[in-house]
This record gives C-alpha cells, sequence and structure tokens, in this order.
C-alpha cells in the first residue's frame, strides 16, 4: 500500500535563551502512515505531536531528517495540494459568514464558478451549519467554529486530512457527529491523522495509532493489537443472568485467573506509556532543555 506521509528521523530543537541552549521537540520520530486509514496521534500535551503536524505540512522546518506527502517533500509546496488541514486552535475573520468563509478557501484551493457555492453549500449541510450559514463567524460557539473548521478542510476534496482536535469545545453529541463523519470520509477512500484527547472517540474511529511524549515515539502499530498485547486476555460476557455469573467468576478464578470492573483500553494503554516515560528527559543542541 502506498504511503501517504512519511516521517524519516524527524528532530525538532527550538532555543530557549541567546546562549544556545535549546529544547527538542521531537526526537528521531520515525511513523509511516498508509493510504486509506485513519491514523491517531496520540500523547500528552507537550509531547510533540503538533509540532510534527506542522513539520509535516511545511510549516516547520526540521532540525533533522524530513517528511514527504505522498512521495513528495514538505519543503515543496505541491506537497499540500492534496491536504486539508484544521489546526488545534483554528482563527477565523469573525466578519465573514460560514459561506463566505467556505467560498473564500474553495478559491484558494481551485474551485472556480457555480461549484464553490454548491460545495459549500454541501459541507455545511453535513457538518451541521446549514442554518447558520449566513451567519457571521464573531457568533459561532466554539464548536461551531469546529465545525467550520472542518469544513474548510474539506473544501478541496483532499485526499489527506490532517485534522488536530477536532471535537475541541464540541458538545458530546457533535463531537459523536464528527466521529461518524470521519469514519464516512475514510470509507469513502480519503486517509485521515487525527490528533485528539478524546480516547474514546480515537477507539472508535481509528485503524493504527501512534503514542508519543517528550518528542518520542512510545508505541505505534494496530489499535486492536496495541490493546490486546499488554500481558492478558480481555473479555466482555454480556445478556447472563446473576447464577450464571458466580459460575463464571469461580470458573474464572479456579483456573487462576482474575475479575476486573473494566477491559483493557486505549486509555489504559495511553496512561501506562506517558507515565513510564516521565522520567526521560528531552535531548537537546546546545543544553538539555
Amino acid at each position: 500500500m502506498a504511503k501517504a506521509i512519511e516521517v524519516r528521523g524527524l528532530s525538532k530543537d527550538f532555543p530557549v535563551s541567546i546562549k544556545g541552549a535549546s529544547i527538542r521537540a521531537v526526537d528521531h520520530l520515525d511513523l509511516n502512515i498508509e493510504e486509506g486509514v485513519v491514523f491517531g496521534l496520540l500523547g500528552p500535551n507537550g509531547s510533540g505531536k503538533s509540532t510534527t503536524i506542522k513539520a509535516i505540512l511545511g510549516l516547520l522546518e526540521p532540525t533533522a531528517g524530513e517528511t514527504r506527502i505522498l512521495g513528495v517533500s514538505s519543503k515543496n509546496p505541491a506537497a499540500r495540494l492534496e491536504v486539508g488541514y484544521l489546526p488545534e486552535a483554528p482563527y477565523f475573520q469573525g466578519f465573514l459568514t460560514g459561506r463566505e468563509l467556505l467560498s473564500f478557501f474553495g478559491k484558494l484551493s481551485g474551485l472556480r464558478g457555480s461549484e464553490i457555492g454548491a460545495r459549500a453549500d454541501f459541507l455545511l449541510e453535513r457538518v451541521g451549519l446549514s442554518d447558520a450559514a449566513d451567519r457571521r463567524l464573531a457568533g459561532y460557539s466554539k464548536g461551531m467554529l469546529q465545525r467550520v473548521g472542518l469544513a474548510q478542510a474539506m473544501i478541496g476534496n483532499p485526499k489527506i486530512l490532517i485534522l488536530d482536535e477536532p471535537t475541541a469545545g464540541v458538545d458530546p453529541v457533535g463531537s459523536s457527529e464528527i466521529g461518524t463523519l470521519i469514519r464516512e470520509l475514510n470509507e469513502e477512500g480519503k486517509t485521515i491523522l487525527l490528533c485528539s484527547h478524546l480516547l474514546s472517540q480515537v477507539e472508535i474511529v481509528c485503524d493504527r495509532v501512534a503514542v508519543m511524549n517528550r518528542g518520542r515515539l512510545l508505541k505505534e502499530g494496530a489499535l486492536d493489537e496495541l490493546i490486546a498485547n499488554r500481558g492478558s486476555d480481555t473479555f466482555r460476557v454480556d445478556g447472563i443472568g446473576a447464577g450464571d455469573r458466580e459460575r463464571i467468576f469461580d470458573l474464572v478464578k479456579g483456573a487462576g485467573g482474575r475479575i476486573e470492573a473494566s477491559n483493557s483500553s486505549l486509555q489504559d494503554l495511553f496512561l501506562e506509556l506517558s507515565k513510564s516515560s516521565e522520567g526521560e528527559a528531552p535531548r537537546g543542541d546546545g543544553q538539555d532543555g
């Protein structure tokens, strides 16, 4: 399968003083994201996720290593022709309406004439903003701004979507709807790189995940394999009566097993990896930050 995004030996240092000290935000990171997958990039705040995304998009010059999109170096502006991007904290001109914003980005994406309006109307409906299409963005809530930001990422119908916290500030119903939309877009053939702190949603929508902390890759692989291969087998049993439950408990205990109140989850893995890496200091050029 072709590579949608390649990250090879990526490191990024930021100066922290005039004496040459620096802190390493990303440390020798390698990632390969295949076409047609939903890939979750996870990590606590400050782990290097957003820096990695900006390097992939060519918005930051790496200290070392390289990134490529569909085989094209991120240093080449042509690499971004097939990418839609929703930043973590999008800023849009408040005097524009939702429809005007999408028309503007549609023109930037190469759409012309009536196809701009048709595409804008289609996407506004798809993200649930048809009723607010002609309201100024200054009157949009945080959740509405995330929705219109997702629409602008899709305006050019790109092959790849990079979404940094797409559900930030969105209520639970809206978050669920965005998760459903992400899966629909993937079923339509789009590759999606998703950063999210909403781990329950990541478990539902992502095929593969990578967990970062302090700029380093801790674990990467297929989601079901990462959760399963944690030293124990976990089962969920539904629809049984109290008597059957006692017999199952006795059987498990008799076999040397144990009963826990909850299943192994992505959150368990995330917390385990993050805590295990807390003692590792990031490297930097000059002094360690």
